[in-house]
Order: C-alpha cells, then structure tokens, then sequence
C-alpha cells in the first residue's frame, strides 16, 4: 500500500527525469536510496543532505534538509510525502509544493531500475523560464545523469562478493 499525504500531485511538464538499470536487487538500491546522509556521495547536485529528525527511520512525513545546486535557498527543507517500502521515496518542498523530489525503484527479476525525476520551479515568467533552462536545468540535468551512474556503481559494488571482486587479479 502507498503511503500518502498532502494535497493532489501536479507534476510539471518541464521536470528533470532521468532512469538507470542496474544489476543488483532492488533491495539493495532501496536501502541506499534510505540512506539519506549517503545522498551527497552519489547525487552530485547534493552538497549536505540529512534528516532533520535522525532518530526515526526514513518514512512518510520525515523531513530531510538537502543543499545543493538546485535553485533557490541555501539549505531547502523537503517532506517525504510518499513513501512505498522498497520502492518509492518522493520528497515535496516544506515552502514549496511544486519543488519535488521522487526516487522510484522498479523490480526486473533480480535486476531492478531507478528512476529519479527533480521538479522545481523557475520564476520570472517566460524570460525567466528560457534562462533557467539555458543554465540552471542544464547543468541540474547533466548533474542527474551523473548521479545515476555513480548510483549503479555503488549498489552493485555492495553486491559484489569480496571473492569475485578480486578474481581477475
């Protein structure tokens, strides 16, 4: 069962999305995901990110404070306003509805895929939308692109025994 709150989802036609395959559990991608002090090793746009409350486990209604290179302020406050076991982390700005943030995990056999997709939005009107997407979302774009590589290489790392690490040496 997906675990909700909040208001109805409106996601923008101009948010950033971008998938990896990956060849090891979805468990394990998951887990990594959850990780939430871990972000900046593999998101490249994430300079800090932790959660607010570091006691309770990752789950609906955790906040988590993130910096990084998506604009606006220096540090932003986002909710996990769904959250599926094993599958779904979205995280929606706490001053600002159309600023997301969804981590999806897809099953495929025992392979599986993340998909991550970065919602914010540019103010300024029209002009103010073709600068943002001539800069800020380009670099935001191929940060994301970055980012799921150094995922895939991290969570089949972790899958990796120490013995079939070291064969070919």
């Amino acid at each position: 069962m997906l675990a909700t709150h909040g208001a109805v989802e409106r996601r923008s036609p101009n948010a950033l999305t971008c998938s990896q395959d990956l060849g090891s559990s979805p468990e394990a991608a998951f887990s990594l995901i959850c990780e939430v002090e871990k972000w900046p090793v593999w998101l490249s746009f994430a300079k800090t990110a932790r959660r607010v409350d570091e006691s309770a486990p990752l789950g609906l209604g955790s906040e988590v404070a993130l910096r990084g290179a998506i604009p606006g302020e220096e540090e932003e406050l986002y909710e996990v306003d769904q959250f599926l076991d094993g599958y779904i982390v979205s995280l929606v700005g706490a001053y600002s509805l159309r600023r997301r943030i969804d981590f999806r995990i897809e099953r495929k056999s025992s392979r599986s895929k993340i998909v991550v997709r970065v919602d914010y939005p540019s103010y300024g009107g029209v002009l103010g939308a073709l600068i943002d997407r001539m800069t800020a979302r380009r670099r935001l774009d191929r940060a994301l692109v970055d980012s799921l590589v150094h995922f895939k290489g991290l969570v089949e790392f972790k899958d990796v025994a120490p013995d079939e690490l070291l064969a070919d040496f």
